[in-house]
């Protein structure tokens, strides 16, 4: 009779001590779903185009700031022979990129993101610094017209060269004594001296090549508004942000190179656009 009660006594505080270790392995389990529904998402890979008279090293202050963030983060040669060549060279970067991507354009940079993101669900974000964002059949000479305020028109000087084709081409540069004013006011002159010499010119059929899709239709967008360009009127980057439903920013002050005078708030720029699409 003594060892049936301590029988059952065992048989109970074991069936408890199951139960409760069922329940602790339950509880676990529903943290550690709960852990896993809120780990945070890879951050993405930005990506930067240039534009014209311009190349990849203007980035130079923004990278440095993104990767001490812990962005991937590339800044491809755009080619600058004209959107037929420039958009398709720049889509196949982005192509060889797995993951999410947040796509950044200055200038006519903007415009060649503007056709090269179409189509590609990894983009999830446009970010335009000081740059064009043209709708499907318009040109960039046609929308340069739109506002006054612009000194790119005289302050250019055409050099031919020649086609792979045999037909000669005209590149665009920007004089010396027309560089600062027109492109990089807010810069040192000895540092608008280097960036003269060193200019990468673009295609004048640039301004005249049609645009083939407008990305910023179906992907979210952010704009940066530089109140002193004197390349881009500010009018007219205020008609791109505000026809595409960007998020705007306006820097005052800033010439055409806000990347470059302001590093810090293009960053921040380009960060808002990640967090709100992450």
């Amino acid at each position: 009779m003594s060892d049936r009660p301590s029988f059952t006594r065992r048989r109970v505080i074991a069936t408890g001590a199951a139960a409760a270790t069922a329940t602790f392995l339950t509880s676990a389990g529903s943290a550690a779903a709960v852990a896993d529904d809120s780990t945070p998402k890879a951050k993405p890979t930005i990506v930067l185009v240039h534009g014209g008279f311009a190349d990849a090293s203007g980035w130079n202050g923004v990278i440095s700031r993104l990767q001490h963030n812990g962005y991937e983060t590339i800044a491809p040669a755009n080619p600058l022979r004209g959107l037929p060549t420039d958009a398709p060279y720049i889509a196949s970067v982005l192509a060889s990129v797995s993951g999410p991507i947040v796509l950044v354009g200055h200038s006519y940079g903007g415009a060649v993101i503007t056709n090269a993101a179409a189509g590609n669900p990894n983009v999830k974000a446009l970010v335009y610094i000081a740059a064009f964002a043209p709708d499907k059949g318009e040109q960039l000479g046609v929308l340069l017209g739109k506002y006054p305020g612009s000194l790119i028109a005289d302050s250019v000087q055409g050099v031919p060269f020649p086609n792979p084709d045999g037909s000669t081409g005209t590149d665009l540069y920007l004089r010396a004594d027309a560089f600062r004013s027109a492109f990089a006011a807010d810069l040192p002159l000895a540092t608008t001296r280097l960036m003269q010499a060193t200019q990468r010119p673009f295609s004048a059929s640039s301004l005249t090549d049609v645009t083939q899709a407008a990305a910023w239709r179906t992907i979210p967008s952010w704009g940066m508004v530089a109140t002193e360009d004197k390349a881009i009127p500010p009018a007219l980057e205020r008609f791109f942000y505000e026809r595409a439903g960007a998020h705007v920013v306006e820097v005052p002050g800033a010439s055409h190179v806000p990347m470059i005078s302001h590093p810090k708030a293009t960053t921040r720029l380009i960060e808002q656009a990640v967090r709100a699409t992450s």
